[in-house]
């Protein structure tokens, strides 16, 4: 199997848990408006298709993924929401249907990717296994707006220690985004799983500490969730203040949700 291939699964996995929740939905329900202003249900199924399109063309075509960067230069705020609301706007059925199709297909050709191999994406080059991620970073959190939406509570899963350790990772993004300098040392981060283990990142000893509920972190890093509602707790200033700027996702800093 292809390193990437537990990744690749675990995306496999939660794509179609999100498929389940709107599969019979009424051609009405796509219009439900979602807690990402502006969006409504078919925007969140759109936006997804529209990044595995482009994740599909990163791994195939790299002349053409090129192109959608030069294009994406011209306007870096816009160019996503842009390719979301012209998906949303099809037919629910057929976004339904080429959401399953091209996801399918980007899943296949990061199994078949060879190792090593560093895929071209908006930020540096990725392996197919951290573009898996990235990809179910994405669709987890996309999916939790939809389940919100719809009145639906999701199980937590081992799947949230890939999203936390891509919210770990990303601290020092997190600080640059924001014109701050990156703390020096290393944070312990020691989070309740869904299991009822302790995930870890980090040395024991780190005076700077964050601790709490993994799936509570995973909704802080994404942005779905106000850090006054959730179980995560900071221990030194600097984990203070990244807990106030964390954001796993590329892009310019979220306005998180109140």
């Amino acid at each position: 199997m292809s390193t990437a291939g537990p990744m690749v699964a675990d995306l496999r996995a939660e794509s179609d848990d999100l498929d389940g929740i709107v599969a019979d939905l009424p051609a009405d329900g796509w219009a439900e408006a979602t807690p990402a202003p502006g969006w409504r249900i078919a925007h969140q199924i759109a936006h997804l298709l529209w990044t595995d399109r482009v994740a599909l063309t990163a791994v195939t075509d790299e002349a053409g993924f090129a192109a959608v960067l030069a294009q994406a230069a011209k306007d870096p705020a816009g160019f996503v929401d842009a390719g979301a609301d012209e998906l949303a706007g099809l037919p629910p059925n057929r976004l339904l249907a080429e959401w399953r199709r091209t996801r399918a297909l980007l899943h296949d050709e990061l199994l078949a990717v060879a190792d090593g191999r560093k895929l071209p994406w908006f930020g540096p080059p990725m392996s197919a296994a951290s573009m898996a991620t990235a990809r179910l970073m994405e669709t987890w959190a996309h999916g939790l707006d939809v389940a919100d939406t719809l009145g639906v509570k999701r199980p937590a899963t081992a799947r949230l220690r890939s999203i936390a350790h891509i919210g770990v990772r990303t601290r020092d993004f997190a600080f640059a985004l924001h014109g701050l300098t990156p703390p020096a040392g290393q944070f312990r981060v020691e989070l309740g799983a869904p299991d009822g283990s302790t995930w870890t990142w980090g040395p024991e000893d780190a005076a700077a500490r964050v601790t709490g509920s993994a799936e509570d972190f995973c909704m802080l890093v994404t942005q779905r969730r106000p850090r006054a509602v959730l179980d995560v707790e900071a221990i030194g200033d600097d984990a203070e203040k990244w807990l106030t700027i964390a954001q796993a996702f590329a892009g310019p800093p979220g306005p998180g949700r109140g």
